[in-house]
């Protein structure tokens, strides 16, 4: 990776804030606030991992991130230039997002080839060649075989699967990719096998990760950055080993000392 990459902000995201109406009974309403005022960067090659109990943000703001939910006010700059957050579709082939369950996240009726067509189909401009090309190269990449083009899957082992849903999210060579959660259901060899994966991919593409994990033992192994977040407010953010060995907010202390890592 060149000094050049390095060096620039792949995702610069300042002051961002989103709250929620929830409804009380026919008339009435309460606000949910569950982000507020959020800023950080991130660079290639880099991993920023974003803790914080159930309820304080972190889903929501991986979800903003890739336009599933829109912010009230902030901003988003994608290597220096800012996204319409309501036109995300220019941007959904740099940031990707792997979801926590992969087998719900995959058409159960589709084989694994057709699911890749597919995000290259509506995504690309390859040709039909280019992209069975694409497809076997990706799948090479994640330690798959081309026969499992062929498989649909429930014909898949649980670490096979999240390389699977590695493979649909790589496939078009994003800059960023936000896990949210993904690795939580794996037993710990199995996560050891994708987390390994993952820092090699990392190492050779300079990709970006964003995190989502309450696993700290995960966090302070493979993560440059965290972020704590508590009820949507960012409480602690710097270099890992920083916040780890000195956190600013007795929360993040609590949190950091109460979890298993």
């Amino acid at each position: 990776m060149s000094d050049q990459v390095k060096s620039g902000d792949l995702i610069k995201v300042s002051h961002l804030s989103k709250s929620y109406q929830k409804a009380l009974g026919l008339f009435r309403h309460k606000t949910i606030q569950a982000l507020s005022d959020i800023s950080f960067t991130l660079k290639a090659g880099e991993t920023l991992a974003v803790v914080g109990e159930t309820g304080s943000g972190k889903s929501t703001l991986a979800k903003l991130l890739v336009g599933i939910e829109q912010p009230d006010s902030g901003e988003i700059a994608l290597a220096g230039k800012v996204v319409n957050c309501r036109d995300f579709h220019k941007t959904n082939h740099q940031i990707r997002y792997i979801f926590q369950d992969a087998a719900r996240s995959l058409n159960p009726n589709q084989k694994i080839s057709d699911i890749l067509h597919d995000v290259l189909k509506y995504s690309t401009v390859l040709s039909e060649e280019q992209r069975e090309q694409k497809i076997s190269d990706t799948l090479k990449l994640l330690g798959l075989l081309n026969e499992h083009g062929n498989y649909y899957p429930h014909m898949f082992s649980g670490g096979q699967l999240q390389r699977v849903a590695l493979a649909r999210a790589l496939i078009l060579d994003p800059k960023i990719l936000i896990l949210d959660e993904a690795l939580t259901a794996l037993d710990p060899s199995l996560r050891a096998q994708i987390v390994n994966l993952l820092l090699e991919l990392q190492q050779n593409t300079g990709l970006a990760y964003l995190l989502v994990t309450n696993q700290l033992r995960l966090v302070r192994h493979i993560a440059d950055q965290t972020l704590v977040l508590h009820q949507g407010q960012s409480l602690d953010y710097g270099p890992t080993n920083e916040v780890f060995a000195n956190p600013q907010h007795d929360y993040s202390r609590k949190l950091i000392n109460s979890l298993q890592y």
